[in-house]
């Protein structure tokens, strides 16, 4: 199947849907955002009052447009620390603050 979720339709793990950023939207840069696919998802399942019965841990369909609002945002704030981050230590130092207050 080339869509993703035929296991539970109208619902999708992180699993599925980091799995699809990689193999059917092809957008590795996004692929390689973990934190910001995570946090996406954490707000999107957290949204909407939810009558689910496979558990907490699913977006459905109403859920995912805020999915991906929420990761058009954070996926700027990742680019943005990254950018920043410049030693790629995941931390920014003082010094490279300071620097990209110049930016």
């Amino acid at each position: 199947s080339s869509g993703i979720n035929a296991e539970y339709g109208g619902v999708l793990s992180l699993a599925e849907v980091d799995k699809a950023m990689r193999d059917i939207l092809c957008i590795d840069n996004l692929f390689k955002a973990k934190p910001a696919i995570m946090r996406a998802f954490q707000i999107a399942k957290g949204c909407l009052k939810s009558n689910r019965e496979i558990g907490g841990d699913y977006i459905e369909f109403l859920e995912f447009r805020y999915f991906l609002l929420s990761l058009r945002q954070y996926f700027e704030y990742w680019v943005a620390f990254k950018r920043v981050d410049e030693d790629g230590d995941k931390r920014i130092s003082m010094e490279e603050f300071v620097a990209a207050k110049a930016m």
